[in-house]
C-alpha cells in the first residue's frame, strides 16, 4: 500500500485534560484471578458503567473470571459504604452494539460498470464513624448476600485486620493483592469483598451494581494489575450531563490513515494498543463514543418485555415455561449476541442460564456430543420432545422435570427482569460516553479519574471513508485513492 502524506505515527495529539489528586473518588472494577479478557474485538477484560448524579456513583461492573469457583475472590475499594444490587450482562451486550466503532468504505467510482458496484458501503465491523456490626478492632460494617454472592463491607484503615477477616471468613485473596491494595488503606476508606455462595459455580456470576456517594468516578487500576494481562482492554461508559473525560489521563486521537478501511477496521484493536503506547506512561484514553443517551432509549425495556411473572409463575410443563422465556424477549436475537451462535434462536444470558440449569437438568450425555447448555434450553421443546427423548433414554435417566414454576418466576424476576429495567433507567440521562484504552501490569500505576466536560463536541462512532477508483480508457482499475474522515489520501 503506498500513501500520499507522511503518517505522523498511529495517534494524532496526546492531550492532558487536567492533572488532579482526588482522595476519596470513586473507585470502580475491582481485583479478581484470574480475569478472562478474551472479549470480542476489543479483548475488554474489564467493563464499567458509570451514571454520576448530585454526588452519587452508580456503577455497574461486569465481573468476568474463570477458574475454580472456590478461587474466585473480588475486592473493590471505595470511599463510603455501598448499597449493592444485581446488574445485567445484555446491559454490556446492548451498549457494546449500539457505541461500537465501525468503520465503512465507501466507493464512488467503478470501472467497466462492473467490479465493486456502485457506491459499494464495506460491511460494518466493530474496530467493544460507628457501625453496628464492627468497633474498632473488628473491620466488618455490612455481610449478606445478594443473588449468586456472598458479600462483606470492610472499614479499610487497618490492612492487617481487614485480611484477617477475609482469611477467616473465608473469602479468597488473590496473590500479590497486600501489596497492591496499601493505597487504598487509609481512614475512612472501605473495600467491598465478593464469594460466591456455597453451591454456586462460575456459571451463576453475573454483574454487580454499587452505589455510593463520591465526587467522582474512578478506575482502581493498581489493584488491578495483580491479575491483569498484558494489553487489557479497558471499557468505559460514562453517563451524565455531558461528555465524559479522563480526568488525570492524557486523551488520544486515532490517526485513520493507519486503519483498515478496506477491511472495516479489522486491525482496530491492534491500533489502540500501538496508539496507546504513544502515550506518557501509556496513560491515555481513546474517546469511542460521545453523543445523546438516547442510542439505547428502549433497547433494554420495550414495551411488553418480559410479560408478567405470575403467567410464568402458572406454567408448570418445563417446555412451556421456556417458551414463554423465548417469546416474551428474555433472550437476545441472534443479530444482538455479539457473534455468538444462535442457531435460529434467541440466546439466554448466563443468569437465566443458571436458574434454568438449576431445575431443568442439562444432560451430561448431551455435552459429551457437543450440545452446549445454550443449545438445550434454546431448543427445549425438541430435546424433550417425545420423538427424541424416545430414541435416546438413556440421556435423561435418572433426571427429574418436575419443576416448581413460581418458585423459579420469582428468581427470574429478582436476577434478571429487575436488574434489566434497573439498568434501563440509567439512559435518562442526556449524555452517554465511550472511552477505551488498553494497558499492561508494568503502565497499571495511576488510578484513572473520570469527570465531565459538556463544552466538548459529539463523537460518532461511525466512521466513513471514501475510496475513488482511477480507470483506464479500457474501463480496467488503475489504482484506487482512499480519502479518510481526516483528510489522509492513501492510493493503493
Amino acid at each position: 500500500m503506498k500513501r500520499s502524506v507522511k503518517m505522523p505515527g498511529v495517534a494524532l495529539g496526546a492531550t492532558l485534560a487536567l492533572v488532579v489528586g482526588v482522595p476519596g473518588s470513586a473507585l470502580a472494577c475491582g481485583c479478581f484471578t484470574p480475569p478472562d479478557p478474551s472479549v470480542p474485538v476489543v479483548q475488554a477484560g474489564e467493563r464499567i458503567v458509570f451514571a454520576m448524579q448530585s454526588g452519587k456513583v452508580t456503577a455497574h461492573i461486569q465481573i468476568q473470571y474463570s477458574g475454580d469457583a472456590k478461587e474466585f475472590g473480588w475486592l473493590l475499594p471505595l470511599p463510603s459504604v455501598p448499597v449493592m444490587e444485581l446488574g445485567s450482562d445484555e446491559l454490556f451486550t446492548q451498549i457494546t452494539a449500539a457505541t461500537q466503532p465501525k468503520y465503512r468504505l465507501v466507493y464512488q467510482r467503478t470501472c467497466g460498470g462492473g467490479g465493486f458496484g456502485a457506491n459499494r458501503t464495506s460491511p460494518s465491523a466493530a474496530s467493544d464513624g460507628e457501625f453496628a456490626n464492627g468497633g474498632s478492632s473488628n473491620p466488618l460494617v455490612v455481610q449478606d448476600s445478594i443473588g449468586p454472592y456472598d458479600y462483606a463491607v470492610l472499614k479499610a484503615d487497618s490492612q492487617q485486620a481487614m485480611l484477617d477477616w477475609l482469611k477467616t471468613n473465608r473469602y479468597f485473596v488473590p496473590a500479590g493483592t497486600d501489596a497492591a491494595i496499601v493505597p487504598y488503606v487509609h481512614p475512612g476508606a472501605f473495600f467491598l469483598a465478593l464469594k460466591l455462595r456455597s453451591g454456586k459455580s462460575t456459571g451463576d456470576l453475573q454483574p454487580v451494581v454499587v452505589r455510593y456517594a463520591s465526587d467522582l468516578p474512578m478506575i482502581p487500576i493498581v489493584l488491578t494489575s495483580t491479575a491483569a494481562q498484558p494489553d487489557m482492554g479497558i471499557q468505559v461508559w460514562l453517563l451524565g450531563q455531558g461528555r465524559g473525560i479522563p480526568r488525570n489521563y492524557f486523551h488520544t486521537v486515532l490517526n485513520d490513515a493507519a486503519i483498515d478501511w478496506a477491511n472495516a477496521g479489522a486491525n482496530y484493536n491492534d491500533l489502540v494498543i500501538r496508539a496507546t503506547k504513544e502515550a506518557e506512561g501509556r496513560h491515555t484514553f481513546v474517546t469511542e463514543y460521545a453523543g445523546s443517551a438516547s442510542v439505547m432509549k428502549g433497547v433494554l425495556d420495550p414495551p411488553g418485555r418480559f410479560g408478567n411473572q405470575a403467567e410464568l409463575g402458572a406454567l408448570a410443563d418445563p417446555v412451556q415455561f421456556v417458551a414463554y422465556l423465548r417469546d416474551n424477549g428474555f433472550g437476545l436475537a441472534a443479530s444482538n449476541t455479539g457473534g455468538l451462535p444462535s442457531f435460529g434462536y434467541p440466546v439466554f444470558s448466563g443468569a437465566l442460564l443458571a436458574i434454568l440449569q438449576a431445575s431443568i437438568p442439562y444432560p451430561a450425555g448431551l455435552a459429551a456430543q457437543g450440545v452446549t447448555a445454550a443449545q438445550f434450553y434454546a431448543q427445549l421443546d425438541y430435546y424433550l420432545g417425545a420423538g427424541f427423548r424416545a430414541q435416546n433414554p438413556s440421556l435423561f435417566q435418572g433426571l427429574s422435570y418436575v419443576i416448581d414454576p413460581k418458585a423459579m418466576a420469582a428468581e427470574i424476576w429478582k436476577r434478571v427482569v429487575e436488574p434489566t429495567l434497573n439498568a434501563a433507567s440509567l439512559f435518562s440521562a442526556p449524555y452517554l460516553t465511550r472511552l477505551y484504552t488498553t494497558l499492561s501490569p508494568a503502565q497499571m500505576d495511576r488510578d484513572p479519574v473520570f469527570s465531565f466536560n459538556p463544552s466538548l463536541p459529539e463523537v460518532s462512532n461511525v466512521h466513513q471513508a471514501t475510496a475513488v477508483q482511477h480507470c483506464t480508457i479500457g474501463g480496467s482499475v488503475d489504482g484506487t485513492t482512499i480519502t479518510t474522515e481526516q483528510g489522509y489520501k492513501i492510493e493503493i
